[in-house]
């Protein structure tokens, strides 16, 4: 953290040693840099022959230092008296203050444009973030749509054979592997065991004449003799 002290010191001494007098201080942290000076102390140094350093001479000449000591020195030769001294004073920092009050505003008009530019500079980006974002959302919903009907097209096709199997394993009854009876006219019903170990019995009508098995069928309440 920067900030320094206005002193009066002798020339041989340290840059951080003893000094003579503390007259003010600047703070170039702050925009514009703050400045503290006891005018008067400052005056009497200068006008006794002290030499301030470059940055101090900046800071005496903005203050208006150097511009009393140099209308006292016009006082002196005669010049001008003091009272047309301290008007030309006054004359020159009214001036100074409106040159310092313009740059201020001047300052914050810009500070206030800066900022809205950045305030839109983030808008714009926030808006790109969104529609990359809503982009992939998208792209997102569409796969998943797309993955959702290939699935459901797939169930489709493994349910449609499925359904068919118990069509198909039906027929294979009506070729019993072992036969328990022979249907005859009289009783025309022939039983069978399945693979699984279960009977089941089917109605076959039965030639009168040749005594021959035409066409087995499941027995069911349906079931009649041809």
């Amino acid at each position: 953290y920067a900030f320094y002290p206005i002193v009066i010191a002798d020339s041989r001494a340290p840059r951080d040693g003893k000094y003579i007098e503390r007259i003010g201080s600047y703070n170039p942290n702050t925009n514009p840099a703050t400045i503290t000076l006891n005018f008067e102390r400052a005056l009497y140094w200068v006008s006794n022959g002290a030499e301030p350093t470059d940055t101090v001479r900046a800071i005496l000449s903005d203050e208006g230092v150097l511009m009393m000591k140099h209308l006292l020195g016009g006082v002196k030769k005669g010049a001008f008296d003091e009272a047309e001294a301290n008007r030309r004073f006054e004359a020159w920092k009214n001036h100074r203050q409106q040159k310092v009050d313009k740059m201020k505003v001047s300052m914050a008009t810009k500070q206030q444009e800066e900022a809205k530019q950045r305030l839109a500079d983030e808008q714009a980006k926030n808006a790109a973030k969104a529609e990359v974002v809503a982009k992939k959302k998208a792209e997102l919903a569409a796969a998943k749509a797309e993955a959702d009907a290939a699935a459901k097209a797939e169930a489709e096709a493994a349910a449609a054979p499925a359904e068919e199997g118990p069509a198909a394993e039906s027929v294979s009854l009506f070729k019993p592997p072992t036969r328990l009876c022979h249907p005859t006219v009289a009783q025309p019903f022939f039983s069978c065991r399945t693979a699984d170990g279960r009977v089941m019995k089917y109605y076959c009508p039965v030639s009168k004449t040749a005594r021959e098995v035409i066409s087995p069928i499941p027995a069911t309440g349906n079931a009649r003799r041809a």
